[in-house]
């Protein structure tokens, strides 16, 4: 896509967001990015913080260099902090971080210092902000998600099925829950935008079964729809078979055994997507470098996998995938949430 001026448009819907985030006039705010960060998404974020009145601080990190051997543009986790202590502690002292890095910090290792400090952090997905006109910020989104968090917080046991075979098994106890809504109001809080996700982080060896990726489920770090059947089988966490004849496993299989670091085969996260207003079919008009597809994590129905790094089993890796999958169906406890792709009611 060719460059682009800012759009007012954009800087208003930036500034929604913010004020959502409970953003005051005179606010410290740190505006965290990176080389490779979008100059579309920084430039915005700045325009609207400083309408909005708060006083912004502009830390900038260099894209740490990529050693190989395969080019990577998803890891789940920022690196450009690298622990440089000055800017962890100018994120830390912020009431407000707006974040601008390709990855974001939600896996950074420098994540539980900054918030510590006391800072609520919001993620601005990678996505060209032209994307925000289509995201109307939603009140009803916070209670829709506070719901399915708390669902998820009394189960001891998440199954996922379906008709193409997918037949996953996870034990919850440890688990980290969670859920996004798109902004977050409380020191030491973090939340991406866009957001509608509920997920749990599962503590070590408590993922078993088998994933089937169909055509029409989603591959975010090739970003792109998978055309040909793939079958992941899960031991204890980890991918130990990628069965499949075509292309896609193929892909996936070379992929993933460039690196030199076995976590990458094991689970990151998994949970659901319940944003009414994010689309499964927006990948096709951006080229792939102007979108991160954090979108297609959220749209409502959505059965999210991701593999690589889960900092609260303890792993932290370069190698990653996020799949969004269709037509699953997700229970907890056998309270089925999520039914052949379909969000249940009270959750819409």
């Amino acid at each position: 896509m060719h460059d682009q001026a800012t759009e007012w448009r954009w800087v208003q819907r930036y500034a929604e967001q913010f004020r959502a985030c409970n953003l005051q006039p005179g606010e410290v705010v740190v505006l965290l990015s990176e080389a490779a960060s979008k100059k579309e998404i920084v430039e915005t974020a700045r325009m609207a913080l400083e309408m909005s009145g708060a006083a912004v601080a502009d830390v900038r990190m260099p894209t740490p260099p990529n050693p190989g051997p395969v080019p990577i543009r998803s890891t789940g986790a920022s690196q450009a902090l690298a622990g440089h202590r000055g800017a962890v502690a100018a994120c830390a002292a912020a009431d407000f971080v707006v974040d601008c890095t390709v990855e974001g910090l939600l896996h950074a290792v420098e994540r539980a210092e900054i918030l510590a400090g006391g800072s609520r952090v919001l993620m601005i997905s990678a996505e060209h902000p032209e994307n925000v006109e289509r995201w109307p910020h939603d009140p009803s989104l916070k209670d829709r998600v506070d719901r399915g968090t708390a669902m998820l917080e009394a189960a001891a046991v998440m199954t996922v099925t379906s008709v193409a075979g997918t037949d996953l098994r996870v034990d919850l106890n440890g688990a980290i829950r969670a859920g996004s809504y798109g902004w977050c109001t409380e020191p030491g809080s973090i939340a991406h935008w866009p957001g509608g996700l509920v997920l749990c982080f599962p503590a070590a060896e408590t993922v078993n079964g088998t994933v089937v990726l169909a055509p029409g489920d989603v591959n975010l770090t090739f970003k792109d729809y998978i055309r040909e059947p793939i079958t992941l089988t899960f031991v204890d966490d980890y991918v130990t078979e990628i069965a499949g004849d075509g292309h896609d496993a193929n892909l996936m299989r070379s992929y993933l055994s460039s690196f030199d670091e076995s976590d990458a085969y094991a689970v990151s996260h998994v949970g659901w997507g319940m944003n009414q207003g994010a689309r499964w079919d927006s990948l096709p008009m951006w080229d792939k470098s102007e979108h991160n597809g954090t979108e297609l994590r959220a749209f409502a129905g959505n059965f999210l996998i991701s593999t690589g790094a889960n900092e609260h089993a303890g792993r932290f890796c370069r190698g990653h995938f996020d799949l969004p999958m269709r037509n699953c169906t997700v229970a907890l406890d056998g309270d089925v949430i999520v039914e052949a792709g379909g969000l249940r009611a009270d959750l819409t």
